[in-house]
Protein backbone atom coordinates (compact mmCIF):
# COMPACT_ATOMS: atom_id res chain seq x y z
CA UNK A 1 0.00 0.00 0.00
CA UNK A 2 1.38 3.62 -0.55
CA UNK A 3 1.14 6.33 1.76
CA UNK A 4 -1.89 7.74 0.80
CA UNK A 5 -4.20 4.45 -0.02
CA UNK A 6 -7.54 5.07 0.78
CA UNK A 7 -9.59 1.94 2.26
CA UNK A 8 -13.15 2.55 2.13
CA UNK A 9 -15.47 2.66 5.37
CA UNK A 10 -17.89 -0.14 3.71
CA UNK A 11 -15.45 -2.39 3.04
CA UNK A 12 -15.37 -5.76 5.38
CA UNK A 13 -12.62 -5.88 7.94
CA UNK A 14 -11.46 -9.31 6.99
CA UNK A 15 -10.12 -7.66 3.58
CA UNK A 16 -8.32 -5.37 5.44
CA UNK A 17 -4.30 -5.47 6.56
CA UNK A 18 -4.74 -7.82 9.69
CA UNK A 19 -1.12 -6.70 10.82
CA UNK A 20 1.70 -4.37 9.93
CA UNK A 21 4.28 -6.10 12.33
CA UNK A 22 7.31 -8.03 10.81
CA UNK A 23 8.57 -11.34 12.96
CA UNK A 24 5.57 -11.42 16.19
CA UNK A 25 3.80 -14.04 17.20
CA UNK A 26 0.82 -13.85 18.19
CA UNK A 27 1.14 -13.88 21.83
CA UNK A 28 3.80 -11.63 22.42
CA UNK A 29 3.60 -8.29 23.68
CA UNK A 30 3.58 -6.46 20.35
CA UNK A 31 0.90 -8.59 19.12
CA UNK A 32 -1.46 -8.14 21.57
CA UNK A 33 -0.93 -4.40 21.94
CA UNK A 34 -1.76 -4.06 18.47
CA UNK A 35 -4.89 -5.96 18.42
CA UNK A 36 -6.05 -4.04 21.48
CA UNK A 37 -5.61 -0.75 20.26
CA UNK A 38 -7.18 -1.65 16.84
CA UNK A 39 -10.33 -2.65 18.64
CA UNK A 40 -10.35 0.95 20.31
CA UNK A 41 -10.32 2.62 17.61
CA UNK A 42 -13.13 0.65 15.80
CA UNK A 43 -15.49 1.01 18.92
CA UNK A 44 -14.36 4.63 19.54
CA UNK A 45 -15.10 5.34 15.71
CA UNK A 46 -18.28 3.74 16.10
CA UNK A 47 -19.08 6.07 19.38
CA UNK A 48 -18.02 8.62 17.34
CA UNK A 49 -20.63 8.76 14.25
CA UNK A 50 -23.28 7.22 16.24
CA UNK A 51 -23.19 10.38 18.28
CA UNK A 52 -22.75 12.65 15.26
CA UNK A 53 -25.09 10.99 12.93
CA UNK A 54 -24.39 12.83 9.78
CA UNK A 55 -20.22 12.67 10.07
CA UNK A 56 -18.54 9.77 8.47
CA UNK A 57 -14.60 8.95 8.71
CA UNK A 58 -12.36 8.64 6.01
CA UNK A 59 -10.01 5.75 6.45
CA UNK A 60 -6.05 6.19 5.01
CA UNK A 61 -3.84 3.31 5.28
CA UNK A 62 -0.47 4.67 5.01
CA UNK A 63 3.12 2.41 5.04
CA UNK A 64 6.05 4.64 6.42
CA UNK A 65 9.07 3.91 4.27
CA UNK A 66 11.37 2.46 7.44
CA UNK A 67 9.11 0.30 8.51
CA UNK A 68 5.23 -0.31 9.35
CA UNK A 69 2.72 1.58 9.06
CA UNK A 70 -0.91 2.97 10.14
CA UNK A 71 -4.55 3.44 9.90
CA UNK A 72 -5.86 6.91 10.19
CA UNK A 73 -9.01 8.12 10.16
CA UNK A 74 -10.44 11.30 10.17
CA UNK A 75 -14.23 13.22 10.57
CA UNK A 76 -14.02 17.08 9.54
CA UNK A 77 -17.14 18.88 9.68
CA UNK A 78 -19.77 16.62 11.19
CA UNK A 79 -23.04 17.63 12.96
CA UNK A 80 -20.90 17.67 16.65
CA UNK A 81 -17.73 17.29 15.42
CA UNK A 82 -15.40 20.17 14.05
CA UNK A 83 -12.67 17.47 13.53
CA UNK A 84 -11.43 14.52 15.29
CA UNK A 85 -8.80 12.53 14.19
CA UNK A 86 -8.26 8.57 15.60
CA UNK A 87 -4.84 7.45 14.43
CA UNK A 88 -3.40 3.75 15.17
CA UNK A 89 0.36 3.55 13.77
CA UNK A 90 2.73 0.18 14.22
CA UNK A 91 6.48 1.32 13.24
CA UNK A 92 9.85 -0.26 13.42
CA UNK A 93 13.17 0.64 11.97
CA UNK A 94 16.22 2.62 13.19
CA UNK A 95 15.81 5.33 15.66
CA UNK A 96 18.16 8.49 14.88
CA UNK A 97 19.79 9.27 17.63
CA UNK A 98 19.01 12.72 18.31
CA UNK A 99 15.31 11.11 18.63
CA UNK A 100 15.89 8.41 20.95
CA UNK A 101 16.39 9.09 24.77
CA UNK A 102 16.97 4.94 24.86
CA UNK A 103 20.27 5.81 22.89
CA UNK A 104 21.57 8.54 25.24
CA UNK A 105 20.62 6.99 28.17
CA UNK A 106 22.93 3.79 27.16
CA UNK A 107 25.50 5.18 25.96
CA UNK A 108 28.98 5.91 28.14
CA UNK A 109 29.99 10.12 28.02
CA UNK A 110 32.97 8.99 25.88
CA UNK A 111 30.71 7.12 23.18
CA UNK A 112 28.99 8.84 19.88
CA UNK A 113 25.00 8.19 20.14
CA UNK A 114 24.01 5.71 17.69
CA UNK A 115 20.77 4.77 16.22
CA UNK A 116 19.49 1.66 17.64
CA UNK A 117 16.49 -0.35 16.37
CA UNK A 118 12.85 0.67 17.63
CA UNK A 119 9.29 -0.88 17.98
CA UNK A 120 6.30 1.47 18.29
CA UNK A 121 2.48 1.31 18.45
CA UNK A 122 0.14 3.61 19.56
CA UNK A 123 -3.14 4.92 19.22
CA UNK A 124 -3.72 8.74 19.50
CA UNK A 125 -7.37 10.74 18.67
CA UNK A 126 -8.03 14.52 19.37
CA UNK A 127 -11.85 15.56 19.70
CA UNK A 128 -12.48 18.68 18.51
CA UNK A 129 -16.65 19.34 19.02
CA UNK A 130 -17.90 22.30 17.32
CA UNK A 131 -20.45 23.59 20.63
CA UNK A 132 -18.03 25.94 22.67
CA UNK A 133 -19.61 24.34 25.93
CA UNK A 134 -18.35 20.82 24.95
CA UNK A 135 -14.84 19.98 26.02
CA UNK A 136 -12.18 18.76 23.93
CA UNK A 137 -10.44 15.05 24.31
CA UNK A 138 -7.48 13.86 23.75
CA UNK A 139 -6.14 10.57 24.54
CA UNK A 140 -2.98 8.40 23.69
CA UNK A 141 -2.19 5.17 24.84
CA UNK A 142 1.64 3.55 23.25
CA UNK A 143 4.15 0.89 23.77
CA UNK A 144 7.37 1.26 23.05
CA UNK A 145 10.59 -0.95 22.95
CA UNK A 146 14.38 -1.20 21.46
CA UNK A 147 16.76 -3.81 21.07
CA UNK A 148 20.23 -3.31 22.58
CA UNK A 149 22.59 -1.25 21.08
CA UNK A 150 24.87 -3.16 19.01
CA UNK A 151 28.05 -0.62 19.84
CA UNK A 152 27.24 -0.55 23.53
CA UNK A 153 28.45 -3.27 25.26
CA UNK A 154 26.71 -4.56 28.18
CA UNK A 155 23.16 -2.05 27.29
CA UNK A 156 19.67 -3.39 27.99
CA UNK A 157 16.71 -4.18 25.39
CA UNK A 158 14.71 -1.16 27.16
CA UNK A 159 10.53 -0.96 26.72
CA UNK A 160 7.63 1.07 28.35
CA UNK A 161 4.40 2.20 28.01
CA UNK A 162 2.72 5.95 28.12
CA UNK A 163 -0.14 7.57 27.84
CA UNK A 164 -3.41 9.02 29.15
CA UNK A 165 -6.49 11.04 28.98
CA UNK A 166 -6.99 14.34 29.34
CA UNK A 167 -9.91 17.29 28.89
CA UNK A 168 -10.11 20.52 27.42
CA UNK A 169 -12.80 22.36 27.71
CA UNK A 170 -13.24 26.00 26.84
CA UNK A 171 -15.98 26.34 29.77
CA UNK A 172 -16.12 24.65 33.18
CA UNK A 173 -18.69 22.39 34.20
CA UNK A 174 -17.81 21.14 37.80
CA UNK A 175 -20.24 18.25 37.38
CA UNK A 176 -18.40 16.94 33.95
CA UNK A 177 -15.02 17.55 35.38
CA UNK A 178 -15.99 14.90 38.59
CA UNK A 179 -17.16 12.63 36.10
CA UNK A 180 -14.31 12.91 33.86
CA UNK A 181 -11.88 12.19 36.95
CA UNK A 182 -14.06 9.69 38.72
CA UNK A 183 -13.51 7.46 35.52
CA UNK A 184 -9.92 8.15 35.31
CA UNK A 185 -9.57 7.71 39.05
CA UNK A 186 -11.76 4.56 38.95
CA UNK A 187 -9.54 2.66 36.13
CA UNK A 188 -6.38 3.53 38.20
CA UNK A 189 -7.99 2.37 41.71
CA UNK A 190 -8.18 -0.91 40.06
CA UNK A 191 -4.57 -1.66 39.68
CA UNK A 192 -2.60 1.28 42.47
CA UNK A 193 -4.49 3.39 44.09
CA UNK A 194 -1.38 4.90 43.82
CA UNK A 195 -1.78 6.01 40.11
CA UNK A 196 -4.40 8.25 39.97
CA UNK A 197 -2.51 10.85 42.11
CA UNK A 198 0.40 10.38 40.68
CA UNK A 199 -0.65 10.34 37.20
CA UNK A 200 -2.97 13.10 37.51
CA UNK A 201 0.08 15.52 38.81
CA UNK A 202 1.84 14.15 36.34
CA UNK A 203 -0.75 15.03 33.46
CA UNK A 204 -0.53 18.69 35.08
CA UNK A 205 3.07 19.38 34.96
CA UNK A 206 2.98 17.44 31.49
CA UNK A 207 0.29 19.99 29.23
CA UNK A 208 2.25 23.22 30.95
CA UNK A 209 2.74 25.69 28.25
CA UNK A 210 5.69 27.48 30.20
CA UNK A 211 5.54 30.46 27.84
CA UNK A 212 1.87 31.14 28.89
CA UNK A 213 1.87 29.98 32.62
CA UNK A 214 -0.98 28.00 32.20
CA UNK A 215 -1.50 24.06 31.53
CA UNK A 216 -3.34 23.13 27.94
CA UNK A 217 -6.93 22.17 29.78
CA UNK A 218 -7.96 20.74 33.22
CA UNK A 219 -5.81 17.25 33.12
CA UNK A 220 -6.73 14.08 33.98
CA UNK A 221 -4.15 11.51 33.48
CA UNK A 222 -0.99 11.23 32.05
CA UNK A 223 2.35 9.07 32.24
CA UNK A 224 5.40 7.87 30.01
CA UNK A 225 8.17 5.53 29.70
CA UNK A 226 6.10 3.57 32.37
CA UNK A 227 8.29 -0.12 32.93
CA UNK A 228 8.38 -0.72 37.11
CA UNK A 229 5.52 -3.14 36.85
CA UNK A 230 4.94 -6.29 35.77
CA UNK A 231 4.69 -5.75 31.77
CA UNK A 232 1.32 -8.19 31.92
CA UNK A 233 -0.48 -5.78 34.54
CA UNK A 234 1.05 -2.57 32.37
CA UNK A 235 -0.76 -4.02 29.01
CA UNK A 236 -3.90 -4.63 31.17
CA UNK A 237 -3.53 -1.28 32.62
CA UNK A 238 -3.73 0.52 29.49
CA UNK A 239 -6.04 -1.88 27.77
CA UNK A 240 -8.61 -0.67 30.75
CA UNK A 241 -7.64 3.29 30.33
CA UNK A 242 -8.71 3.12 26.32
CA UNK A 243 -11.56 1.42 27.11
CA UNK A 244 -12.84 3.79 29.54
CA UNK A 245 -12.83 7.06 26.52
CA UNK A 246 -15.93 6.46 26.09
CA UNK A 247 -18.05 6.28 28.86
CA UNK A 248 -15.81 9.05 30.51
CA UNK A 249 -16.30 11.43 27.61
CA UNK A 250 -19.17 10.79 25.65
CA UNK A 251 -21.98 11.48 28.75
CA UNK A 252 -20.77 14.89 28.57
CA UNK A 253 -21.12 15.34 25.04
CA UNK A 254 -24.58 14.57 24.91
CA UNK A 255 -25.24 16.87 27.91
CA UNK A 256 -23.15 19.46 26.01
CA UNK A 257 -23.56 19.28 22.10
CA UNK A 258 -27.03 21.05 21.55
CA UNK A 259 -26.55 24.06 24.27
CA UNK A 260 -27.40 27.45 22.80
CA UNK A 261 -24.79 29.85 22.55
CA UNK A 262 -23.06 33.32 21.19
CA UNK A 263 -20.07 34.67 18.44
CA UNK A 264 -17.83 35.12 22.30
CA UNK A 265 -18.69 31.94 23.55
CA UNK A 266 -17.21 30.36 19.98
CA UNK A 267 -14.44 33.13 19.85
CA UNK A 268 -13.24 31.84 23.93
CA UNK A 269 -13.32 28.36 22.37
CA UNK A 270 -11.08 28.93 19.18
CA UNK A 271 -8.54 30.90 21.81
CA UNK A 272 -8.60 28.07 23.96
CA UNK A 273 -7.88 25.98 20.81
CA UNK A 274 -4.78 28.40 20.12
CA UNK A 275 -3.48 27.08 23.49
CA UNK A 276 -4.06 23.58 22.27
CA UNK A 277 -1.94 23.97 18.78
CA UNK A 278 0.79 26.17 20.77
CA UNK A 279 1.14 22.71 23.51
CA UNK A 280 1.57 20.55 20.07
CA UNK A 281 3.49 22.47 18.23
CA UNK A 282 6.07 23.13 21.11
CA UNK A 283 6.58 21.12 23.91
CA UNK A 284 4.52 17.59 22.91
CA UNK A 285 6.76 14.59 22.74
CA UNK A 286 4.58 12.63 20.32
CA UNK A 287 5.29 15.41 17.80
CA UNK A 288 8.54 15.66 18.17
CA UNK A 289 9.15 12.23 17.66
CA UNK A 290 6.91 11.88 14.89
CA UNK A 291 8.55 14.72 12.78
CA UNK A 292 12.44 13.39 13.80
CA UNK A 293 11.70 10.26 13.45
CA UNK A 294 9.95 10.15 9.53
CA UNK A 295 6.61 9.86 10.73
CA UNK A 296 3.57 11.06 8.33
CA UNK A 297 3.28 14.31 8.45
CA UNK A 298 -0.88 14.51 8.55
CA UNK A 299 -0.94 11.58 10.67
CA UNK A 300 1.40 13.16 13.41
CA UNK A 301 -0.49 16.79 12.99
CA UNK A 302 -3.72 15.30 12.71
CA UNK A 303 -5.02 16.37 16.21
CA UNK A 304 -4.78 20.04 15.89
CA UNK A 305 -8.14 21.80 15.48
CA UNK A 306 -9.40 22.46 12.08
CA UNK A 307 -9.65 26.29 13.64
CA UNK A 308 -8.26 28.52 16.00
CA UNK A 309 -7.65 32.17 16.98
CA UNK A 310 -5.06 34.81 18.34
CA UNK A 311 -6.32 37.36 19.51
CA UNK A 312 -3.54 40.79 20.42
CA UNK A 313 -3.17 40.52 24.72
CA UNK A 314 -6.86 39.04 25.33
CA UNK A 315 -7.58 38.85 28.89
CA UNK A 316 -10.88 37.37 30.17
CA UNK A 317 -12.74 39.86 32.67
CA UNK A 318 -12.09 38.79 36.14
CA UNK A 319 -14.75 36.77 37.42
CA UNK A 320 -16.47 35.72 34.27
CA UNK A 321 -16.74 32.49 33.26
CA UNK A 322 -13.46 32.54 30.73
CA UNK A 323 -11.59 33.96 33.76
CA UNK A 324 -12.85 30.77 36.14
CA UNK A 325 -11.11 28.62 32.79
CA UNK A 326 -7.97 30.56 32.54
CA UNK A 327 -7.81 30.25 36.19
CA UNK A 328 -8.38 26.39 36.91
CA UNK A 329 -5.52 26.16 33.87
CA UNK A 330 -2.99 28.64 36.06
CA UNK A 331 -3.96 26.46 39.35
CA UNK A 332 -4.80 22.90 38.74
CA UNK A 333 -7.49 21.46 41.19
CA UNK A 334 -7.97 18.36 42.68
CA UNK A 335 -11.44 17.73 41.04
CA UNK A 336 -12.71 14.57 43.50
Amino acid sequence: MGPSAVIEKEMPQTERPITFLRGSEDGDIRSRFEKMIRKAQDSICESIEAIDKIGKFKEDVWSRPGGGGGISRVLQDGAVWEKVGVNVSIVYGAVPPEANRATKASSSSDQKPVPIRFFAAGISSALHPKNPFAPTLHFNYRYFDTDAPKDVPGAPRQWWFGGGTDLTPAYIFEEDVKHFHSTQKKVCDKFDPAFYPRFKKWCDDYFYIKHRGERRGLGGIFFDDVNDYDQEMLLSFVTECANSVVPAYFPIIEKRKDMPFEEHHKAWQQLRRGRFVEFNLVYDGGTKFGLKSGGRIETVLVSLPLSARWEYDHKPEEGSEEWKLLDACINPREWI
